[in-house]
């Protein structure tokens, strides 16, 4: 397992948009560039308030609403086509971040040990660049990102900012987890900060790098700017000479270019040559001086001992007096505390059909998870091994005290790992520094200092080691900072059966708070949360805990109500808390749900722990003689954001949209059984749920066939459209999955897939599929709109599309939606739903910016009345619905899914093969449509 942080703090405070989005390309490259597959993101950032009017604005600044949500769309975008699960997301707001933006992506990856070759490169190595061309976006990146942002930076900069290609990365990750290229690599670099200088200068020792191989964008690039530009995804290879033309050949069959671009020489000097000259030759002994040794000094200053951050209430709660409900609610509203769910859910958090926790728990889906959960991606087959990945951080402790901001970003993050089930002594940390511009200054320079002393502390203490990290020092802009910054990052190998998520499962249970001590200096006793961690630990793998939730900011308040919203769980306290207590941040402090039969005493008895209250099925959390009411408290939690990422919008058609349910059933049975169904998915740019479906029909005994589209020269495409036609001669089912086809611009999604089919060769292959071979054809997602582009569906056949015909548009909501929903069966006309019942309600997860389903009413009245409707939205009582959020889109008739006239063809939004055990465990329901096997079964 392999895992990295990464910042782009300078580019997304320039370029909002692009800054973000290569910030996650730069975050995946490194692991891959160890050859692991990248299978979970998560992001952490800080803004300013981005509800600031717009007039407001500094001068030489861009807004923060602009930032934040030009940020968080740059990098959804880069995730959502890469194809990685974002599993948490969280924006963190302090008024310094108004000096520049705190963007950061953390990953993890993992490899079969085997795959992982390390050698050293020998003379006459070839060293391969696969991937991109190169241009001039970048150049200058790394160093602008060090220097202090100015009034002008924002008009000089531009062109620092790299510019990403998320389905190029995704090749080279097809390529890379392929174990026959992967072990061909002796040595691999990606391209950061440098570009090729570093990238291919790092290899070995003596190289000669040849700039006129290096593919551009375009022409007139300087040799200077060919070696140091930092255009994203590509990698430098190191390769023996006579393994050259298997790698090639293998990047090939992936869709990407090559260049053979330096050789390993035995001389150690790094040379490079641009159009017959020598335009760098430098020792490689000069190289490795590191450069000029510097030194400063650093002076830490004390904290305030008069204004202790963790023994003060906040300032929202202060103001409302001895009134506990409306302090409670206004806590509630505080912008780190409130909900962050309609920014989280622009962000994929399903595909990889590994997610063990969605990033929001409960039948609400309002509980946020402690942190992000996946199964390891092992291709084919299963298992029960997961990571976990977490992170603790609060600006405003780090602005009392540096020193203590540290070491509790790490209890927070530890706290949480142990929270979620898994071994916090077994945690590796990655740390991300972030701080003002420094110059000379020594007090400056002590406040870095301090944070990493307390964060050494913490390490010791707690006895998990960092392994990695990154340092950002350029967080100035006139005479405004951001906060002292130290995010911490934790990571942890899991089980997935023992990994708990937060919200209350059982009402009549009881709920125990697992305290962290702290003495007279507000620092933590290390030796009582070691012995609270292993607690929580033991009784996870013991089976003993229903829900755990760290305390953070926000207090116990926070996480109680948290933890209450997810099944709408009430609860209440018990005596012996005080009312002070309640909204204080108290990290490290752990509440765990348990039985009413649990054994407290014995089984707490080495640990501090005291039980806070009960759940009850009331519907409100009772302290003292206040009760809250869960639909105020969730009213309070949700609005504070709602106008910059609202999580719902109001539909204009609000009536049910009632569909008798069509039970005549389809009469299909194919002429000859079959014991081995062959299945094609053909992978277009862009896709990324091929691994997904694969492992699907793989878990109901098919045979899929993952065929890649190569569409880099005119000879490409015709090999490739052999290729299919080939393949559908044999195949009995075409699958189009999931993804982003030719990144759905220009024109909209899928169009690229449908311009492909209607190629004389395929559409006559697709026919014949269909109406003389028993063929099935099934589309998802990116697939369905495909199919819709084609005609296939609503009509069955490949043709021309009228004006009229439906088609599928940007979702109502105006963004990306990745959720779990709720669809119903409502017709039985398709053998692809012959293994469920009409009626039938499955939870499944959606993940599309145009998935809205739009016709007109009589051809959908024509379509219900020949069981064309085959799935629709419901709500929590399994009406169709029209309401946000349970219709994630706006389908008119709230239409998930439709099929062909005769039922063998089936396009639908839900992504019915993101399933698997311990998938999406917090959200309760059926989530196996059965289609899989449904379609297997017909043909035996």
């Amino acid at each position: 397992v392999m895992f990295k942080n990464e910042t782009h703090n300078h580019p997304t405070e320039i370029e909002p948009f692009g800054g973000a989005a290569t910030c996650l390309g730069g975050a995946i490259r490194d692991p891959l560039s160890g050859r692991s597959y990248v299978y979970q993101a998560m992001r952490i950032t800080g803004a300013a308030d981005p509800r600031r009017p717009i007039g407001e604005t500094l001068k030489g600044k861009l807004p923060q609403k602009k930032i934040t949500l030009g940020a968080a769309a740059g990098y959804s975008a880069y995730g959502n086509q890469v194809g990685l699960a974002t599993g948490q997301v969280r924006e963190i707001y302090h008024e310094g971040y108004m000096a520049k933006r705190m963007e950061i992506g953390a990953v993890i990856g993992a490899a079969p040990a085997e795959n992982v070759v390390r050698e050293k490169p020998r003379p006459g190595d070839v060293v391969i660049l696969v991937g991109g061309r190169t241009g001039r976006d970048g150049c200058g990146g790394a160093t602008g990102s060090s220097k202090e942002h100015t009034a002008e930076s924002l008009t000089t900069c531009g062109a620092e900012v790299q510019k990403g290609n998320p389905p190029t990365e995704r090749k080279i990750q097809r390529l890379f987890r392929n174990p026959e290229a992967a072990r061909l690599i002796k040595r691999c670099n990606d391209f950061g900060a440098g570009g090729v200088a570093v990238a291919i200068g790092e290899l070995a020792d003596g190289l000669m790098i040849t700039l006129d191989e290096v593919k551009k964008k375009y022409e007139g690039l300087t040799g200077t700017e060919l070696a140091i530009s930092e255009s994203q995804e590509r990698m430098a290879v190191v390769v023996a000479p006579q393994n050259v033309a298997a790698f090639e050949a293998l990047a090939a069959t992936e869709n990407l270019e090559t260049a053979q671009v330096a050789v390993v020489t035995e001389e150690p000097r790094l040379v490079m040559l641009h159009e017959g000259k020598k335009i760098v030759d430098i020792a490689r002994t000069f190289l490795d001086t590191n450069g000029v040794k510097q030194h400063t000094l650093a002076q830490i200053v004390s904290p305030d001992e008069n204004a202790r951050y963790l023994r003060q209430n906040p300032a929202a709660v202060d103001a409302c007096g001895v009134d506990l409900e409306k302090a409670w609610l206004a806590n509630l509203r505080d912008l780190n505390v409130c909900s962050q769910k309609g920014l989280g859910e622009r962000f994929d958090s399903t595909i990889g059909a590994g997610s063990v926790l969605m990033p929001f728990g409960g039948k609400k889906q309002l509980t946020p998870a402690e942190g992000m959960a996946a199964k390891l991606p092992v291709e084919n087959g299963s298992t029960t091994k997961a990571t976990v990945m977490t992170y603790g951080f609060d600006p405003h402790l780090s602005e009392w005290s540096p020193f203590h901001g540290a070491v509790y970003a790490i209890v927070a993050a530890a706290a949480k790992v142990a929270a979620m089930g898994a071994d916090a002594g077994k945690i590796r940390l990655t740390l991300q520094e972030y701080f003002e511009r420094l110059g000379n200054d020594a007090k400056k320079w002590g406040k870095p200092f301090a944070a990493l002393l307390g964060a050494l502390m913490a390490q010791h203490e707690l006895k998990i080691p960092a392994i990695g990290g990154k340092d950002s020092m350029s967080g100035t802009f006139t005479n405004m900072n951001v906060p002292p910054t130290l995010v911490a990052f934790a990571v942890a190998a899991a089980d997935a059966p023992l990994i708990l998520s937060p919200e209350f499962k059982y009402a009549g249970n009881k709920v125990y708070a697992l305290n962290c001590p702290k003495d007279t200096r507000d620092m933590p006793d290390f030796a009582a949360l070691r012995k609270n961690f292993a607690t929580v630990s033991r009784l996870a793998k013991e089976k003993k805990l229903f829900s755990a939730k760290s305390v953070g900011k926000g207090g116990i308040a926070a996480a109680v109500s948290e933890m209450a919203l997810g099944n709408f769980i009430g609860f209440t306290f018990a005596g012996g808390l005080s009312r002070a207590k309640l909204f204080l941040p108290d990290y490290g402090t752990i509440l765990i749900e348990v039985s009413p039969k649990f054994a407290a005493e014995e089984e707490l008895a080495d640990v501090n722990a005291i039980h806070i209250g009960t759940t009850t099925e009331n519907g409100t959390i009772v302290f003292g003689t206040a009760a809250m009411l869960l639909v105020d408290i969730e009213e309070a939690y949700t609005a504070p954001l709602n106008k910059i990422f609202p999580a719902k919008t109001v539909a204009k058609e609000l009536e049910r949209p009632r569909i008798n349910p069509y039970k005549h059933g389809n009469r299909m049975v194919p002429h000859t059984p079959l014991a081995s169904v062959p299945v094609l998915i053909p992978v277009f740019p862009g896709t990324n749920c091929e691994y997904d479906s694969a492992k699907a029909w793989l878990r109901v005994g098919a045979n899929p066939k993952i065929l890649v589209v190569r569409d880099k020269t005119p000879a490409d495409i015709k090999e490739t459209v052999e290729a299919i036609e080939k393949e559908l001669r044999t195949a009995r089912i075409l699958m189009l999955p999931g993804g982003f086809s030719g990144g759905d611009e220009p024109g909209g999604s899928g169009k690229f897939i449908a311009a492909m089919f209607r190629n004389p060769k395929l559409k006559n292959a697709v026919m014949n599929l269909i109406n003389h071979r028993d063929g099935l054809i099934l589309g998802i997602c990116n697939g369905f709109q495909a199919l819709i582009k084609l005609g296939l569906l609503p009509y069955g056949e490949i043709r021309d599309l009228a004006e009229n015909s439906p088609t599928l548009t940007y979702n109502a909501i105006g963004r990306h939606v990745s959720t779990m929903v709720q669809t119903k069966v409502v017709s039985n006309l398709s053998p692809w739903y012959n293994n469920v019942s009409v009626g039938a309600v499955h939870t499944v997860a959606v993940s599309h910016g145009e998935g809205r389903f739009v016709a007109e009413r009589e051809i959908v009245a024509k379509m219900r009345m020949q069981g064309q409707i085959a799935t629709q939205y419901v709500d929590a009582g399994g009406w169709a619905t029209m309401e946000s959020p349970y219709n994630p889109n706006g389908s008119v008739f709230a239409v998930e899914g439709i099929t062909s006239p005769d039922g063998r063809i089936l396009g639908k939004m839900g992504h019915s093969e993101r399933i698997g055990t311990f998938i999406a465990k917090n959200v309760p329901g059926e989530k196996d449509e059965q289609i899989f096997a449904a379609a297997v079964r017909y043909y035996s």
